[in-house]
């Protein structure tokens, strides 16, 4: 195996190590010639500089589980996924050049990835295109919106169904329906928050009169975050969401004035955060879970009732807004998904939306950030929350 070094590194094979291994053409070509890179946004192709090409039989944790015809597949890469999740790592079949992911630890049921290595390295590109809005999507930066995001989904789909002969595979399908949806909000420019999110975005995903928008008697005198006060008013929050559910009876109650009238002796005041009554509680998620805002700084986090800790959720309200829009949105796209029989795994969809979050909120991949509620729920696919 050798580097060549153009600007930037590209892993590449020689003829005796493609001779084991690839019969096929256009893929020795590729892998003698120009290479691949080390990495992209989405996978890495790494594990061929630490292992050379491995076959699946000598990569797997489990290899007696394997069927004949899956043995001498070649491990290439990987995807790169959240931490905390396992990755799937990259398959060749060297006499098709077709790829597929498998779990090293369960490779029995390889999922269809792309048809040509030449393929998947451009589903990559185009996909960072979309992430940077450059080349083929330049034309959308700066702009936002529902109908902005709909049209990168309409042109990414279009580009992989160009180079997939328009049977694109599942991991793609769901890429290019979930993470263009960081379009939908754009900067905070004029909110003075993280992002501009325009009331008729929530109205038209949860409905005419069901999102809340508070009134200035609604607020106690320790929520001084104007920004804050002003998205609860003009643009506010669901009455209910997927996982969240906002108290519309009383005004905004304290974290202490919550915790003193609904749970009296169950948590004492001295096991309340030293600045509860700067702690504004918006609602409520699963779990006996508090969903509060700080009154001085705008930032979201959670309560657990039962340990009475705090953990970071959001940057601010417009992004807890984005979230629980996009945990709704995703509900319809996952009906689109499975509509028909397929081999999207749930931890590809998780990621996904880990990644469209973090890219919009980078609260739960933050260093400081040691537990974080959505990221959780997100790869919690017992809980069945996506």
């Amino acid at each position: 195996m050798s580097t060549t070094d153009t600007g930037s590194t590209a892993i590449t094979l020689t003829e005796a190590e493609l001779d084991r291994y690839v019969t096929h053409a256009p893929t020795r070509g590729l892998l003698g010639g120009a290479g691949l890179p080390a990495a992209t946004d989405l996978l890495t192709f790494s594990p061929l500089r630490t292992h050379g090409l491995r076959t699946l039989a000598d990569a797997a944790e489990a290899p007696f589980r394997l069927a004949e015809e899956l043995r001498t597949r070649l491990v290439i890469g990987e995807l790169l996924t959240p931490a905390g999740m396992e990755r799937e790592s990259i398959l060749l079949d060297g006499a098709s050049g077709e790829l597929t992911t498998a779990y090293l630890f369960d490779p029995s049921e390889p999922r269809p990835f792309a048809p040509s290595l030449a393929t998947l390295l451009r589903f990559a590109a185009v996909t960072e295109e979309l992430t940077g809005l450059r080349g083929r999507f330049a034309s959308l930066a700066g702009r936002y919106g529902p109908q902005t995001a709909a049209e990168a989904t309409r042109r990414l789909l279009s580009l992989f169904e160009e180079g997939a002969h328009g049977e694109v595979p599942p991991y793609w399908k769901a890429a290019a329906l979930i993470r263009p949806l960081t379009l939908v909000a754009g900067p905070g420019t004029a909110s003075g928050l993280t992002l501009d999110v325009p009331a008729r975005v929530l109205d038209q995903e949860f409905g005419h009169g069901r999102v809340t928008r508070f009134e200035e008697v609604d607020f106690p005198p320790t929520l001084t975050h104007e920004p804050t006060r002003r998205f609860l008013r003009e643009t506010g929050l669901p009455e209910q969401a997927v996982l969240f559910f906002t108290d519309t009876d009383v005004p905004l109650p304290t974290l202490r004035e919550y915790v003193t009238e609904e749970h009296p002796g169950h948590i004492t005041p001295d096991e309340l955060p030293a600045h509860a009554d700067h702690l504004i509680r918006l609602g409520r998620l699963l779990e006996d879970t508090s969903l509060v805002v700080d009154g001085r700084t705008g930032a979201v986090l959670t309560f657990s009732e039962p340990d009475a800790t705090l953990h970071p959720l959001n940057t601010d309200v417009s992004t807890l807004a984005f979230t629980l829009w996009l945990l709704h949105h995703e509900r319809s796209i996952a009906s689109h998904l499975y509509r028909e029989p397929t081999t999207l795994s749930y931890e590809d969809l998780a990621a996904a939306m880990i990644h469209t979050l973090s890219t919009v909120d980078p609260t739960g991949t933050s260093p400081d950030t040691d537990w974080h509620y959505w990221t959780a729920v997100f790869q919690d696919e017992a809980g069945g929350v996506l």
